[in-house]
């Protein structure tokens, strides 16, 4: 398993079905400029995929807020998923996504981010990549574990508050938390402060 945090996030083209249900082709250097949350599922119509698309969805005005594009990818095409889109999510479809779904049917995609389970179909990779085109965090899940989206979005706060502040944020780290300002010296009122009244 390849670990591409520090590195330029590999380039594609790709079909999409686009939140208004037309087909479009896809490309991740496009999104230069723009912060760019890319995850893989399995496969269209199983049953923990549909709860992650449908949560990335529903948080996708969040995402937006930060100025994070959302990019959903699995080994199906553009028709599978254009058709999961047209059933309900009561019966075990997605409905309407609010972000790009992209087709990999080549499998080329989750190749080049080292998520292709046995040649077959992608983990659950999760990529932040910055507005340089950097992966700045990655996570990756076997197949039964679904992913949070409040994880993903409190990475995504954590670097936005190292660029605009150039401090370093603690394990739990949430908006208007304590941060850790990354010198010996000035590090020691973090620690001060946060576990003095807890020895």
């Amino acid at each position: 398993m390849s670990v591409l945090v520090q590195q330029e996030a590999p380039d594609f083209t790709a079909q999409a079905v686009m939140p208004d249900g037309s087909f479009q082709e896809v490309k991740l250097s496009d999104f230069r400029g723009k912060y760019v949350m890319l995850f893989f599922w399995p496969l269209d119509f199983t049953f923990v995929c549909p709860t992650e698309i449908i949560a990335f969805s529903d948080a996708n005005a969040e995402f937006e807020k930060r100025g994070v594009q959302l990019l959903g990818c699995s080994v199906d095409s553009h028709y599978s998923h254009f058709a999961w889109t047209q059933v309900a999510r009561s019966a075990g479809g997605i409905g309407p996504i609010t972000y790009p779904l992209i087709a990999d049917l080549n499998k080329q995609i989750a190749r080049d981010y080292d998520v292709l389970s046995d040649g077959s179909i992608a983990l659950r990779g999760l990529f932040l990549i910055d507005q340089n085109g950097v992966v700045r965090h990655q996570v990756v899940n076997d197949l039964p574990l679904g992913r949070s989206v409040a994880e993903a979005l409190r990475m995504v706060d954590a670097l936005q508050f190292f660029e605009a502040n150039g401090e370093v944020c603690p394990a739990n780290w949430q908006r208007g938390d304590r941060t850790i300002k990354p010198t010996l010296n000035d590090s020691k009122s973090f620690f001060e402060a946060e576990y003095t009244s807890k020895a």
